[in-house]
């Protein structure tokens, strides 16, 4: 295994004589949004491991941190794996020997080879946070609320060597209120999947799904988010723009620019212009102490909270009071 490899239970693990679970799982996942999913598998299951990805430097003193996933597993007493590399055949080799019925994987964020992907009895089952084949990718939780869907939700699918291609075993939907940022329906999202692991993987292991191919000519993509996504582009309609805010929240973040310096804009409503209706995208058509408002290609959208270049997140109307904006400012 290549370092760092393996982390032992802590003292306090679960007793052996804890009564005998209904299968036995290896779980794969990295960020917050897999530990809801971890803790079902638990209830359900017999883990004999966790795989995430390596701690990383994080923060202004670049402190070395370990990824959520591994700090909950140890809290739960479970051994923690992070291997570097996939593709050598000794990482499949050590899955193997766990002797698992089936590997849960919940946004681990590397590509598993076919080795891994064969390695457990029953192979490896995924929580995706999107309705395949509807936003295959990276970002669905983001991309669905930047591209306006009105519903999205968690697919559970048997994994292949594609991009999440594999056949569906059931979808869980909800909907998405046209005011949610993509950070709140991630953590909708995530107890869904926690939801979809303990009622589906004990019908998956006990053979109770009909997997389902997905349409492949339905498929959409949710690509991996870069920085440079958050730019703001005020000739989009007013709602498309509304939309960009809430999905970009709370990474990239939605951003322009306002006299000069860069401008991070936390919240918007869709609004009608109220003067200057043909004013040029971009252009503060309105400005008091209780509402910005910026024409967009369509209609304008209010700045309900922003957060200038090095200073703390205000409301528009506080960025008003201190003339940080008049009408006619141009942003972008």
């Amino acid at each position: 295994m290549t370092q760092p490899a393996s982390t032992p239970a802590p003292s306090g693990a679960p007793s052996s004589e804890a009564p005998p679970k209904a299968f036995r799982a290896v779980f794969f996942g990295t960020p917050q949004f897999a530990v809801p999913c971890l803790e079902a598998l638990v209830e359900i299951a017999d883990v004999a491991a966790v795989v995430c990805q390596p701690d990383r430097p994080q923060g202004r003193g670049l402190e070395l941190t370990a990824p959520p996933v591994k700090q909950r597993a140890l809290e739960l007493g479970l051994s923690v794996v992070q291997p570097t590399k996939l593709r050598t055949g000794e990482f499949a080799t050590w899955l193997r020997e766990q002797n698992v019925d089936v590997a849960l994987v919940v946004a681990y964020g590397r590509i598993l080879p076919k080795d891994v992907l064969a390695a457990p009895r029953l192979g490896c089952v995924n929580v995706h946070a999107s309705l395949l084949p509807k936003l295959r990718g990276a970002a669905p939780i983001t991309w669905a609320v930047v591209r306006g869907e009105p519903e999205t939700g968690v697919t559970l699918m048997q994994m292949d060597e594609g991009m999440d291609t594999g056949a569906m075993l059931e979808q869980f939907s909800t909907p998405i209120t046209e005011e949610e940022a993509a950070g709140e329906l991630s953590e909708r999202l995530s107890a869904i999947g926690a939801l979809a692991t303990r009622k589906g993987l004990p019908t998956y292991v006990a053979g109770g799904y009909t997997p389902i191919a997905q349409d492949h000519a339905k498929a959409t993509m949710a690509p991996m988010l870069k920085k440079e996504d958050g730019r703001i582009d005020f000739t989009k309609p007013a709602r498309v723009v509304h939309d960009h805010v809430r999905g970009m929240m709370p990474w990239p973040g939605a951003v322009t620019t306002a006299r000069g310096k860069t401008l991070k804009v936390l919240a918007t409503r869709v609004t009608d212009i109220p003067t200057q209706a043909k004013a040029a995208p971009g252009t503060v058509v309105f400005a008091d102490k209780s509402r910005v408002v910026v024409a967009c290609g369509e209609r304008g959208v209010e700045l309900a909270r922003v957060q200038l270049e090095g200073k703390k997140a205000i409301g528009a109307g506080d960025w008003f009071l201190g003339r940080g904006i008049a009408e006619g400012d141009k942003l972008g």
